[in-house]
């Protein structure tokens, strides 16, 4: 589901239910964080092996609902705040591939 259709989704709760205003950076990055929150709620004292077990059975949609409750919020937290993400995030790979790059090359000059 691309950016649009998912604020449009968000955005038809949020006027049924005369939530609009409350939509500002800050309560979207809390609400985010509860959603975070709830998604480590299933993971929490788990062993890998448990997590695999766990999205074998019937918790899996309750994971995945929790991953679309982040989706959700992050994405109108962005549009909020003017972010294009898709921009946001070919900046960070660039970073990241250049932080990188600099590691393995300061391991190579240690040999």
């Amino acid at each position: 589901m691309d950016k649009h259709k998912i604020l449009a989704a968000f955005d038809e709760v949020a006027k049924a239910r005369g939530w609009q205003a409350l939509h500002t950076p800050k309560n979207l990055t809390m609400a985010l964080s509860v959603e975070v929150a709830e998604l480590g709620r299933h993971f929490q004292w788990c062993s890998d092996k448990d997590i695999q077990g766990l999205m074998a059975g019937d918790k899996a949609e309750q994971v995945a609902a929790e991953l679309a409750d982040i989706q959700m919020y992050l994405s109108k937290l962005a549009a909020v705040l003017g972010v294009d993400m898709e921009e946001a995030l070919q900046r960070k790979f660039a970073e990241n591939r250049r932080r990188c790059n600099e590691a393995l090359q300061g391991e190579g000059s240690d040999g």
